[in-house]
């Protein structure tokens, strides 16, 4: 398990990470989600004790992570994939880190092949594309068979294929009883893997809870109704005191009620519907919705889309 506990960490003027606390269990894969300068990657860093904190502190099975005797044994890690050096070849970049930790010789081998990287092992990591050198990244994460990983956007630079395969590689690790702990950008792909989530925004918590509450909390539901008779149909519906608007394909959306009152009220009136359905906001919708004021760098056309036309301008630098 992990343990974040009261974490805070200013850089001179700039507040990173603020009193953050929260804990990731075994057994699911867990998503760490932000918009830029969140927080995110201090966070990580934090954890693998690669940044100190200005106060709080993070316990990795109630050590923290520089008190751990054999770190790889114990924590899988990622945060940056291309730090490797590019004259060695992926074989011996990974023989090395074993040798660190006393791992067998022999795992190198298992974990080039997990990763699909067995016929390529002799071949220096400069010559790498950059979904082979993630690959090799997420291979040194899995090195000691650690029971914790920690990941930072493992899909990046990753072909469709590869993001199907890391999709599967996750949630089999936490289907094994690890613990899972994942940093990404992709919504859609956060949506397809994680089942808890972690959010924050401008370094504060902003959410800990399931994807699928998540998505509930943070966005509102429609119901999208399909019928000959568009007119008569919003005229009954807005005497039944339900709000319907008209969406571009000409569907009515009715808001705040079920799918299953429409048909009532539809076979009632003697209505004609070829499609009742209830429709649900993604995750990104939701995340957007949550964080939209705590987005640190945003295009025009974004702000105007978020700030109902008003274009909010933000100055100075910060941190994922």
């Amino acid at each position: 398990m992990i343990e974040v506990q009261s974490l805070r960490k200013r850089y001179r003027r700039v507040t990173a990470v603020d009193d953050l606390s929260f804990t990731v269990g075994p057994g699911h894969v867990t998503g760490f989600l932000g918009p830029n300068g969140a927080g995110k990657s201090t966070t990580m860093r934090m954890m693998l004790g690669l940044d100190h904190p200005t106060a709080g502190r993070v316990l990795i099975d109630g050590e923290p992570y520089r008190s751990l005797s054999e770190p790889l044994r114990r924590v899988g890690a990622m945060l940056e994939a291309s730090a490797v050096h590019g004259g060695r070849s992926a074989y011996n970049h990974l023989l090395w880190l074993a040798r660190t930790n006393r791992i067998p010789g022999t795992r190198v081998r298992e974990v080039l092949e997990t990763v699909g990287l067995e016929d390529v092992a002799g071949k220096h990591v400069r010559s790498f594309s950059l979904g082979m050198t993630q690959r090799l990244g997420i291979a040194a994460a899995l090195l000691g068979d650690p029971p914790v990983l920690l990941l930072d956007e493992p899909v990046n630079g990753l072909d469709p294929e590869g993001v199907l395969w890391i999709r599967n590689l996750l949630k089999g690790l936490a289907a094994e009883g690890r613990v899972v702990f994942v940093s990404s950008h992709l919504m859609s792909e956060m949506a397809l893997t994680a089942e808890r989530l972690v959010v924050i925004g401008r370094g504060r918590l902003l959410a800990d809870t399931t994807v699928r509450r998540f998505v509930e909390d943070n966005s509102r539901s429609h119901v999208r109704i399909r019928t000959p008779e568009p007119e008569r149909m919003r005229d009954v519906l807005t005497a039944a005191g339900i709000r319907v608007e008209q969406a571009v394909d000409g569907a009515l959306e009715a808001h705040e009620t079920e799918a299953a009152r429409l048909g009532e009220l539809a076979a009632a009136n003697g209505l004609t519907v070829h499609e009742v359905s209830t429709q649900r906001a993604s995750l990104e919708e939701a995340f957007m919705r949550l964080t939209g004021g705590d987005v640190e760098y945003r295009a025009r056309g974004d702000a105007e889309h978020l700030a109902g036309g008003h274009v909010e301008h933000r100055a100075g630098g910060g941190r994922r």
